[in-house]
C-alpha cells in the first residue's frame, strides 16, 4: 500500500507519531534541516516502501498527517541538510534516523560502516562524506497505539521516610530465578512474575529501581569483542522500551509489570540516561540526533564545533541547554509517568543535566527549574546521581528539592568503618543520622540522601567482603576499567573461601553493613542479590557481563543471611526514630527529652577529644521520636567495630532498664529479645541494638 499526506491542514502539538484513530500524524524537531523526509517500511523492517518529504514546517517543527495510517506501521526519518562538520552540522540523507520520540522500535542494528555519516578509513576522517544507505542495518519506529486496561491502577506516592528501595536488573534478576518460566526469564514479564514479586514483598522493599530499560543499542566495540551492553548506559531511543526485555512485541508488557508491581505496594523507579547517547564522539554513527540536528542536540566544544564536548565520558553530551532538547527530556518523563505509570527517576549523571550554556553546574539551572515547576514531575520520585566527569562534576549535597542523591560518602565511611580503618566514628555518626555536612542545608530534609552500601557499578555486599582487588578481566580491557579504590577486605583470601573461620566473619560483616543500611536516616538502597550474597567473582564493572557474571545467582533463597536481611527492614519498618524526616539537633525539648545523644563505650556523653580519638573503634547512639499519642520510640544501638567490649548502658530520658533486640554477633538468630542492665558485653565486630524493657 502507498501512502501520502493529507492536504488536511492542522498540526498536534505532539512530537512523534501520534495514532489519531483514523490516522497517524508525524512530527519531528530540525532547526537547520533543509528538508525531511518520512520514510515507511514493511512489517519487518526490510524493505522501504514509501518516502515522503514532510509538507509542513512550522517554527523548527516538521509535520505531517497520513490517513488511513495505522498503528505497526514501522517508519524512520532522513534529513537533507548542509554536511558541514567544522560548523556543526552533519545531515546526510543516506542514513535512516531513528525518531527521538519512538514508542517502539524492532529489529537490531547491524554494525556496519555505512552507519557512520563520514567514510570510515578517508583520509579527510569525519570531514568525508558516506553516500551508502545504512537503513538496512538500522532498528525503526512502530507507531503506536498507546490504549491500555489501567482499571485498578493508582500512583503509590510513598513518602521517603517509609521507602526502601531495591536497585535490580530486568534481565539479571530474572535469567536465574528457578520459579520463574523460562520463556519469560530477561524480560518484563519475567519480573512481573509471581516468584519475583513475591521475594520482594517478603524482603520488605517498597520500591524496585530499575537499571535503564529505555531502548539502548550494543556498543560496536563490544559486539566485537564478543560482549554486550548489558547495563544499558548508551539510550538511542528516550520514549521505547528495550525490546530484548518483551517475551513478544507488545510494550503493554512494560505497563502490565508496572501495574502488578502497584498491585503489590511495590513503586517502579526507572534509571534514565539523559546526559549522552549512544551516538559518541563526532567519530561515532549517525543513528538519530546526529543526523537530525547535531548543532541543536549536542554540546559541541567552544570555537571548534567539529568536535563534540563531554562531560559524561562517552564521548558525547546532550544539550540540554538548547529548549527543544530539554523539551524531549521532560517529554519522555512526563510520557513515562502519564503513559506509562512509572514512580519516579534516578538520573545518570545527572550533574551534567545542571549544566549550563557555559558548561557550569548551576543547582538553580533550567532542567531543575523546569522539573521543580512541572505539575506532573516535581510529585513522582527523583533521584540524581551527583556526578560527572566533567570539571566541577562532583556535586555530592548541591541538588536542589525535591532531588533526593545517591551518596557515594555514605558507602565509603561505612565500609572504611567495618574494615577498621582508624578515625571513622566521626564519620560513621555523620551517616547514620543524613549526612548533614553535604545535605542539612537550603531547607532539605534528612530523606536527601539515599544511602547505599553497593550499587551496579562497584563490587556487590559479598565481593566488598571476599576480594581485596578488581578480577575485571572478562571485560577485555586487561583490568584497568572499573574503580581501584573500593574499601573492601578479603579476610585473609582472595574470593571464595573454605575456611569456616574466614566465611564466619564475611558473614558478620556482611550482617553489619547492612544493618547499618537500615538503622542510618535518609533512604536506604540495596542492591538486588546482596540479600542473596550474590558474586560477580570480583569483577566490580559488570557492564558488559550479559552472562553468569552479571546475572543475580539464586543460591541464597536458603541462606540465614536472607532471613536476616529481612529481620533488619522488619526492625526498620517498627521503629519511626529511625525514619525522620528532618535532622536532629541534639537539643532537649521543652520537658527535658533528648531525640539524640552520642556516648562512648563508658556510658559517658562523647567528647571532643573522644571523637578525635584515631583508635576509637566503638560508638553509641540513642534516638528518641515521639509517636502519636502512644510515647516516644527509643532506641540505643552500638557500633562496635573493634574487640570485644564491655559497654554501658545511658540513663537517657529516664530510661533504666533495657532489652537488646539486636545483635548481628549472633551468627543463630540476631533478633532474639534479651535482657539488659547496667553494663553489657558487645562482642567484637558486631551491632547491639536496645528498646527501653517493660
Amino acid at each position: 500500500m502507498s501512502y501520502s499526506f493529507s492536504e488536511l491542514d492542522f498540526m498536534k502539538p505532539e512530537l512523534g507519531a501520534e495514532f489519531t484513530g483514523e490516522g497517524t500524524h508525524f512530527a519531528v524537531f530540525s532547526a537547520h534541516a533543509e528538508q525531511m523526509e518520512l520514510c515507511l517500511f514493511s512489517d519487518d523492517g526490510k524493505e522501504e516502501t514509501d518516502r515522503l518529504p514532510l509538507p509542513k514546517r512550522e517554527g523548527d517543527i516538521w509535520s505531517g498527517y497520513i490517513a488511513g495510517l495505522k498503528p505497526g506501521t514501522v517508519y524512520g526519518y532522513r534529513a537533507q541538510g548542509p554536511y558541514d562538520p567544522k560548523n556543526g552540522h552533519r545531515f546526510n540523507p543516506n542514513k535512516l534516523l531513528l525518531d527521538p520520540y519512538a514508542k517502539e522500535i524492532v529489529g537490531e542494528i547491524a554494525w556496519d560502516d555505512a552507519l557512520y555519516g563520514y567514510s570510515i578509513g578517508d583520509p579527510a576522517g569525519d570531514l568525508s562524506f558516506d553516500e551508502r544507505d545504512s537503513a538496512p542495518f538500522m532498528v525503526k519506529g512502530v507507531v503506536q497505539d498507546p490504549d491500555f486496561d489501567w482499571a485498578g491502577d493508582a500512583a503509590i506516592r510513598r513518602p521517603w521516610t517509609e521507602t526502601i528501595i531495591y536497585e535490580a536488573h530486568v534481565r539479571g534478576m530474572t535469567m536465574n530465578h528457578p520459579g520463574v518460566p523460562e520463556e519469560l526469564r530477561g524480560t518484563f514479564m519475567g519480573m512481573a512474575s509471581d516468584p519475583i514479586i513475591e521475594h520482594l514483598v517478603d524482603l520488605g522493599i517498597s520500591a524496585i529501581e530499575l537499571l535503564p530499560i529505555q531502548y539502548f543499542p550494543d556498543d560496536r566495540y563490544l559486539v566485537e569483542k564478543g560482549l554486550r551492553n548489558y547495563w544499558g548506559y548508551q539510550t538511542l531511543g528516550f520514549f521505547a522500551p528495550q525490546p530484548r526485555f518483551l517475551s513478544g512485541r507488545a510494550i503493554t508488557e512494560f505497563k502490565t509489570m508496572v501495574k502488578r508491581f502497584h498491585a503489590a505496594g511495590i513503586e517502579v523507579i526507572m534509571d534514565v540516561v539523559y546526559n549522552h547517547t549512544a551516538e559518541g564522539s563526532e567519530r561515532g554513527p549517525t543513528l538519530s540526533f546526529r543526523g537530525l540536528d547535531n548543532l541543536s542536540y549536542y554540546r559541541l566544544s567552544p570555537g571548534d564545533l567539529r568536535h563534540t564536548y563531554d562531560t559524561t565520558g562517552t564521548g558525547n553530551t546532550l544539550n540540554i541547554a538548547h529548549p527543544m532538547v530539554l523539551r524531549m527530556v521532560l517529554d519522555s518523563l512526563r510520557y513515562w509517568v502519564g503513559v506509562m505509570h512509572v514512580d519516579g527517576f534516578r538520573f545518570d549523571l545527572a550533574s551534567t543535566l545542571g549544566r549550563t550554556r557555559h558548561i557550569e553546574f548551576d543547582r538553580e539551572g533550567t532542567f531543575f527549574d523546569a522539573i521543580r515547576q512541572d505539575p506532573i514531575l516535581s510529585g513522582v520520585k527523583l533521584i540524581a546521581e551527583p556526578w560527572d566527569v566533567g570539571d566541577g562534576g562532583y556535586q555530592v549535597g548541591g541538588f536542589p528539592h525535591p532531588f533526593r542523591e545517591w551518596n557515594d560518602k555514605y558507602r565509603d565511611d561505612v565500609r572504611r568503618f567495618w574494615k577498621g580503618d582508624g578515625g571513622l566514628v566521626s564519620g560513621l555518626a555523620t551517616r547514620l543520622t543524613g549526612s548533614a555536612p553535604q545535605f542539612n542545608h537550603s531547607d532539605r530534609g534528612a530523606t536527601s540522601s539515599v544511602n547505599l552500601i553497593s550499587a551496579h557499578d562497584g563490587f556487590t555486599l559479598m565481593d566488598t567482603v571476599s576480594y581485596d582487588g578488581k578480577h575485571n578481566e572478562a571485560n577485555g580491557e586487561d583490568n584497568r576499567d572499573g574503580h581501584s579504590d573500593n574499601h573492601s577486605h578479603n579476610m585473609g583470601v582472595e574470593g571464595p573461601a573454605e575456611d569456616p573461620a574466614i566465611r564466619s566473619a564475611r558473614d558478620r560483616r556482611r550482617r553489619n553493613m547492612i544493618a547499618t543500611l537500615l538503622l542510618s536516616q535518609g533512604v536506604p538502597m540495596l542492591l538486588g542479590g546482596d540479600e542473596l550474597g550474590n558474586s560477580q567473582n570480583g569483577n566490580n564493572n559488570a557492564y558488559c557481563q550479559d552472562n553468569e557474571t552479571g546475572w543475580t545467582g539464586w543460591d541464597g533463597l536458603d541462606d540465614p543471611f536472607l532471613n536476616f536481611c529481612k529481620g533488619a527492614i522488619a526492625f526498620r519498618k517498627r521503629h519511626p526514630a529511625l525514619r525522620q524526616e528532618r535532622f536532629l539537633t541534639g537539643e532537649a525539648g521543652e520537658d527535658g527529652t533528648v531525640e539524640i545523644a552520642w556516648y562512648g563505650p563508658d556510658g559517658a556523653l562523647m567528647t571532643d577529644a573522644a571523637w578525635k580519638d584515631g583508635n576509637l573503634r566503638t560508638l553509641g547512639l540513642f534516638l528518641a521520636k515521639p509517636a502519636n499519642g502512644e510515647g516516644a520510640d527509643q532506641l540505643f544501638m552500638v557500633f562496635n567495630a573493634g574487640g570485644d567490649c564491655t559497654v554501658a548502658l545511658p540513663e537517657a530520658n529516664g530510661i533504666t532498664a533495657w532489652k537488646r533486640v539486636l545483635d548481628t554477633g549472633s551468627d543463630d538468630n540476631a533478633f532474639a529479645e534479651h535482657p539488659a542492665e547496667g553494663s553489657v558485653m558487645v562482642s567484637g565486630a558486631s551491632i547491639a541494638a536496645f528498646e527501653p524493657a517493660g
